[in-house]
């Protein structure tokens, strides 16, 4: 399968990043005919956890409820699989992707601590913040 950089790059910085998650995960594609729409990459942190690494959908796909559907697809896959977890990180600076999270059942379960200024070799700004800390956001199978 050929990586898809050009959708996954949506969610990601870099080639870089994306490339130490991706080879050890697995990854879905979402098409509306020929056109790729969306992605997502859900990575094994353990026997109990899954993470979804990335998830993007097109701009002209978005607000249509796409990124929900892929949400709950993540949770079949995970519990299909036992998974008890579901995991998820985004930057502290991105308010809107974590609403979408909490509104899709997640909860905030930690914070990584400098996240993006240790694993990036440049800064990065969202909503006009340097994006700083990744927030951990959890869904607990179990329910």
């Amino acid at each position: 399968m050929d990586i898809p950089y050009e959708l996954l790059l949506l969610a990601d910085e870099t080639v870089e990043a994306i490339d130490k998650y991706i080879f050890d995960s697995f990854i879905y594609v979402l098409h509306d005919g020929f056109q790729d729409i969306a992605v997502m990459v859900l990575h094994p942190n353990s026997a109990e956890e899954l993470e979804i690494k990335n998830i993007a959908v097109i701009e002209s796909y978005r607000s249509k409820g796409i990124g929900s559907i892929l949400i709950d697809r993540a949770k079949e896959i995970a519990r299909k699989n036992r998974y008890t977890t579901l995991t998820v990180g985004t930057s502290d600076t991105g308010f809107q992707q974590i609403r979408f999270y909490e509104k899709n059942g997640f909860i905030k379960k930690g914070i990584r601590k400098d996240f993006f200024t240790d694993h990036y070799p440049f800064p990065i700004y969202e909503n006009g913040l340097q994006m700083r800390d990744m927030v951990v956001l959890a869904h607990d199978l179990s329910e």
